[in-house]
């Protein structure tokens, strides 16, 4: 079973999937990019900026769905430019905690919007932290 998860606190699906889908004890969010979600511009300013309006989005997914970056198990987190990763992972470190979730980098070409990060998670269901 499936259930379709949405919150006017971080954007809208620009295309068609959904902002996260829960199943079972687990949530998977989709990719987030750094868009404001109330005025659907995106957030001007550097790879710290982006990742901070991304992780944002991300949390306020996962908070719609019962749960928190605090049950993160897994990230995956696309870069337009590796040489950004240095500062991401800086922003990073301010959303999530030991034990750090599992992660993958990805260097890509391009990004939805031209933007320089894109971040997907799977959350376990629990308590709010």
């Amino acid at each position: 079973m499936k259930e379709k998860v949405s919150t006017s606190k971080a954007p809208a699906a620009i295309g068609p999937y959904s902002q996260a889908i829960r199943s079972g004890n687990f949530v998977y969010t989709s990719g987030q990019i750094p868009l404001d979600p109330a005025t659907g511009q995106l957030v001007e300013g550097d790879i710290k900026a982006q990742t901070r309006q991304v992780l944002t989005n991300v949390k306020a997914i996962l908070e719609a769905a019962g749960t928190s970056l605090a049950n993160v198990v897994k990230t995956t987190v696309f870069l337009k430019n590796m040489a950004d990763f240095a500062a991401m992972n800086e922003v990073y470190a301010e959303f999530f905690s030991e034990p750090f979730p599992a992660r993958s980098a990805i260097g890509v070409v391009a990004l939805p919007k031209d933007v320089a990060v894109e971040i997907e998670t799977v959350a376990v269901l629990g308590e709010k932290k």
